[in-house]
């Protein structure tokens, strides 16, 4: 199955030519484009300051991340998690940008530009001329925003991927289908099932099958059998 990695940055600043940082990055394995259970979560020592304005957006001071390990020191876990598959994020090529400019500074290779797909993109062209930022598109497709109080990476990751669900195409709440390490649909990592709402598996007994059989015999070059 297609397997994705949609991501997030937390950074000190919004320019990475004028010295800003990555401070954090979350990211979420996808295996059909449904969340597989497995994420990726760091906090980076960005070796500067972090300005007021920046701390009031993502809740980060400089004390909280002192003692947390530099780029360089985490590039190859992050590299080795994200693979050579597609790199999923909203207003990508702000988040492609400061990658970019941390691999730079560490002597790496550059992230593709072919691997970006963005949702503030996919968003712009389903809603034009309508708000497309995260909260806006949470709030249209009834996702709930009660925990994003700040710019959390890892959450706004979960967020995201509940949204890029509905730009793709959607599927029906409640049904708590996600998908586990090797392909195997499980509500483990489901972020759209309401509340206090079970998750209900119907598989059918031996008698239903053998009706189906039967039905599906009648029909002529059924569908199912394709």
């Amino acid at each position: 199955m297609k397997r994705s990695i949609l991501f997030d940055t937390e950074t000190t600043g919004l320019d990475p030519l004028n010295g800003d940082r990555v401070i954090e990055i979350a990211a979420l394995e996808l295996i059909g484009d449904l969340p597989s259970g497995r994420s990726f979560r760091v906090l980076i020592d960005p070796e500067r300051d972090v300005p007021e304005e920046a701390s009031r957006v993502h809740g980060f001071t400089r004390a909280d991340l002192e003692g947390q390990p530099k780029f360089a020191q985490i590039a190859d876990e992050f590299l080795a998690f994200i693979g050579d598959d597609e790199l999923i994020a909203h207003n990508a090529a702000f988040d492609f940008g400061f990658l970019n400019a941390e691999f730079r500074r560490a002597g790496l290779p550059e992230l593709a530009m072919t691997r970006m797909v963005d949702t503030l993109q996919i968003a712009r062209a389903r809603f034009p001329g309508m708000p497309n930022s995260l909260d806006a598109l949470c709030r249209r497709f009834s996702i709930d925003l009660s925990a994003r109080t700040t710019h959390n990476a890892l959450l706004d990751c979960k967020l995201l991927a509940e949204v890029y669900i509905e730009l793709s195409g959607g599927r029906q709440r409640g049904l708590g289908l996600s998908v586990e390490e090797g392909g195997t649909p499980s509500a483990a990592y489901d972020y759209t099932r309401p509340a206090g709402h079970a998750v209900v598996r119907v598989v059918p007994d031996a008698a239903e099958i053998a009706a189906h059989a039967r039905f599906v015999d009648e029909i002529s070059d059924p569908l199912w059998r394709a």
